[in-house]
């Protein structure tokens, strides 16, 4: 977590054990997975401007107070501090979604769901490549949380004066480019919407949410096990240090983030020939995203150990085709629907990052010896296997239409009547 250098001898070193470390980084999900839910609830009935706003505000004040809270507390008050940030974070994928659903046109959905998620994989490369370079500098180890804070203080600043939770409420706005907006959603009621009743049973009985939730469970515990296994894997079965050094941390996330936008780019291409509808590109990138990442992971649990360079690159393979699930699962929420689509990213993330937490406990009841190469390839087995059952059920129960559901309360027109109603109503305009 911590660690005092000769250039820095003032900065308080931490001798923290490495469970002590697992206990304070598993700590952030346990506040996580509590306020997915609410999250999604929250924004569709408050708006997601106000919740990214102090989502974001609050967890960038606490990474200011690390270094303090672990001067004065030790790892107990960092552990409440990253439950605390947990508890804030918890809020932020499904008001993003619930933002989506309210500005993205239903043709650039996947694009514009792909720029906003593939900034976490950016953010990463960002800290993993700097991190080091900043705790060896005079400013110590703490000025990485201090900048990291003040990066998330100064976003949230702008996001206060310029972001809003729906085009209407936008203040600089034209009116073409709200109404092209409006026009390809179905124009409705905002107020009325934040008034729905979730309707619960039928989200949850519904077989292509139900998909969606195996599937983002399936994600979620293959993407998490690599992250936090294969640098174990790695040191003890091919010799190889990837935590002590900051280009082979960072590069799974840098090809993630520079994949995903080779994927929009070839989504565009291939929407404007249209060449596939919109439920093919769903499963097709989809399984881009999963079924590639299956047939690595076996590959990988067949390299040598003396073969480091190809283990890299199947590694880094692995985990960055993980970016064509942006143009998947990942914005299915809104096409089954955009009323409630923060409050499906709530639940499916929710269970999602439950399977976070159980992956790297199953590999270490599979993994009793962390130098026999067998018990690895057990854990690749069961990965790849997930991936490939989760993906398999996507495809089969997987849709894009909009779920009847999302018009059941208070007599909401349907996405045709709303996007006829607006047509005619310009129509009457312009005469």
């Amino acid at each position: 977590m911590t660690s005092k250098n000769d250039t820095n001898p003032d900065f308080e070193e931490y001798k923290w054990d490495e469970k002590t470390k697992s206990l304070l980084l598993s700590s952030f999900f346990w506040g996580y997975v509590v306020t997915q839910v609410p999250g999604g609830y929250l924004s569709q009935k408050y708006g997601s401007r106000p919740m990214l706003f102090f989502g974001v505000l609050i967890c960038s004040l606490l990474a200011i107070l690390t270094p303090i809270c672990a001067s004065l507390g030790d790892w107990q008050f960092v552990c409440a501090l990253r439950v605390a940030q947990g508890f804030c974070q918890g809020v932020v994928f499904p008001s993003t979604h619930n933002l989506l659903s309210k500005w993205a046109p239903v043709e650039e959905r996947g694009k514009l769901g792909t720029w906003c998620y593939a900034g976490a994989q950016f953010g990463t490369v960002i800290m993993l490549a700097s991190s080091g370079i900043i705790a060896s500098s005079r400013l110590g180890w703490p000025s990485i949380f201090y900048i990291s804070g003040s990066t998330g203080i100064i976003w949230s600043i702008f996001w206060f004066i310029y972001g809003s939770s729906t085009p209407a409420q936008h203040k600089t706005i034209s009116d073409d480019e709200r109404k092209f907006i409006e026009t390809s959603l179905g124009k409705f009621d905002d107020q009325r919407t934040k008034n729905l009743n979730i309707p619960w049973f039928k989200i949850l009985t519904s077989m292509p949410f139900v998909a969606l939730i195996i599937v983002h469970c399936a994600h979620n515990w293959g993407f998490w096990t690599l992250l936090t296994e294969m640098p174990t894997y790695m040191k003890n079965i091919l010799n190889l240090d990837i935590k002590s050094n900051a280009l082979f941390s960072s590069l799974p996330y840098l090809a993630m983030c520079l994949l995903s936008f080779m994927f929009t780019f070839l989504s565009d291409i291939l929407s404007r020939k249209t060449l596939m509808s919109l439920s093919f590109s769903r499963k097709f990138f989809n399984t881009i995203g999963h079924w590639i990442p299956m047939v690595s992971l076996i590959a990988l649990a067949y390299v040598d150990k003396n073969d480091q360079n190809l283990a890299i690159i199947l590694l880094t393979i692995t985990v960055g085709i993980n970016a064509a699930t942006y143009l998947g699962f990942q914005v299915n929420h809104i096409d089954l629907s955009p009323n409630f689509a923060g409050t499906l990213m709530g639940i499916t993330n929710c269970a999602a990052n439950i399977m976070s937490i159980i992956a790297p406990l199953t590999v270490g009841l599979v993994v009793s010896d962390e130098k026999n190469p067998a018990q690895w390839k057990i854990v690749f087995f069961i990965s790849a296997g997930i991936y490939l059952i989760g993906n398999l059920l996507f495809i089969i129960f997987g849709k894009t239409e909009e779920q009847a559901w999302n018009n059941t309360a208070h007599g909401q027109l349907t996405p045709k009547v709303r996007r006829t109603s607006i047509i005619v109503e310009a129509v009457e305009s312009h005469n």
